[in-house]
Order: structure tokens, then sequence, then C-alpha cells
């Protein structure tokens, strides 16, 4: 039986601890995000695929389903 993919993350800014709740791409891994608070542009830290892996509450949906080919 397959888990179900979460889509929702929230995603968490380490400059200003700014919080906020995305909707996940299904298709691709997220490398740059802006927090709409301090507008620092984040990246996912080294070893991760993106910056839900790397600032989420949840894996992105490609590392979900064993498909992130980063």
């Amino acid at each position: 039986m397959e888990e179900e993919i979460t889509l929702e993350s929230t995603i968490t800014c380490p400059n200003c601890g700014h919080q906020k709740e995305e909707t996940m791409p299904t298709d691709a891994c997220q490398y740059f995000y802006e927090c709409e608070n301090c507008n620092q542009v984040l990246k996912p830290k080294p070893g991760d695929c993106c910056v839900y892996c790397s600032y989420g509450t949840k894996k992105c949906p490609p590392v979900q389903n064993g498909t992130c080919n980063c």
C-alpha cells in the first residue's frame, strides 16, 4: 500500500523565524524560496534537494515518493 503524499508544508525562515504554510510542487524540487517577511532568499542546506527538505515541516513530494533524482 502506498503512503499518501503530503503537499502542504510549513516553511520556517532561518533568518527571521517567519512561518508560512505552502503547497509544494508535485513534480519538481523547489531550489529557491523568498521569505515574505524579511525577503531573504532561501536555498537548500548542503545535502538537501530543496528548501522544503531543509526548512519545511514535510519533505518535498519527490522525496516522499522516492522519485527525487536530485
